[in-house]
């Protein structure tokens, strides 16, 4: 290495360190002065709560500060609270209802400001619209006139009640507790009646041979081979 080399490399490096050392001198001077004008703000501690024209209140509305770029998002009651400067613009917005800025005043005699935030609704409500299958009237009364209804319900229905169907099931189906409790309490009735006798037989009652007869020859009963 020449010494003409030499001194070149030399050279580079102290001009190096003079730059990195001038961009150290004016971060820690800018610094310094971001810190001290900080330091000069007031600071305002915002609380409030956040409610819709119906004074109904809303739940996790989004609270920014547009000025110094922060924000916090209010609780299930719309409750919230926002550390803030004076002339600072904050912002409320929650879905459905429109945007809201509040300036913060400027003020010496207190560094705490409450506040109740009422937010407007921004929906359009339109009239009813009745949506259709049918593009016109005139098809709408063809498709009611030509509809098939499936009477697959009905016609089972009737056919279980069809007095075949019925007798099928009446005697197939055993007695209830109340004709079990008839006939329980009539055999009983006939033990006790016919205590310490014959019971009649019915087939030597002449009487009874006579009505039958009787009602035979009126056509009241019917012989079915």
């Amino acid at each position: 290495m020449t010494d003409q080399n030499f001194v070149d490399i030399c050279n580079m490096k102290l001009s190096q360190f003079f730059l990195w050392f001038s961009i150290s001198i004016t971060g820690s001077v800018f610094g310094q002065e971001t810190i001290q004008k900080e330091d000069t703000l007031k600071y305002v501690q915002l609380t409030g709560i956040v409610v819709n024209d119906e004074l109904e209140r809303l739940p996790f509305t989004a609270v920014y500060d547009k000025t110094t770029r922060r924000g916090v998002i209010a609780d299930y009651y719309g409750y919230f609270a926002l550390v803030v400067h004076p002339g600072d613009t904050v912002q409320f917005s929650f879905v459905g209802y429109k945007k809201k800025t509040f300036i913060i005043p400027e003020t010496d005699t207190t560094n705490e400001l409450s506040l109740v935030s009422m937010l407007e609704s921004d929906t359009l409500q339109s009239e009813p619209v009745d949506v259709y299958p049918w593009p016109s009237k005139e098809q709408f009364a063809e498709a009611f006139v030509n509809l098939k209804i499936n009477n697959d319900a009905i016609d089972a229905a009737k056919e279980r009640l069809s007095p075949q169907e019925m007798a099928f099931v009446y005697g197939n189906m055993g007695n209830d507790a109340i004709s079990s409790y008839k006939i329980q309490s009539q055999n009983y009735l006939n033990q006790v009646y016919y205590r310490g006798q014959q019971p009649p037989n019915n087939l030597l009652n002449p009487l009874a041979w006579s009505n039958f007869l009787k009602s035979l020859n009126k056509g009241n009963l019917k012989i079915i081979n």
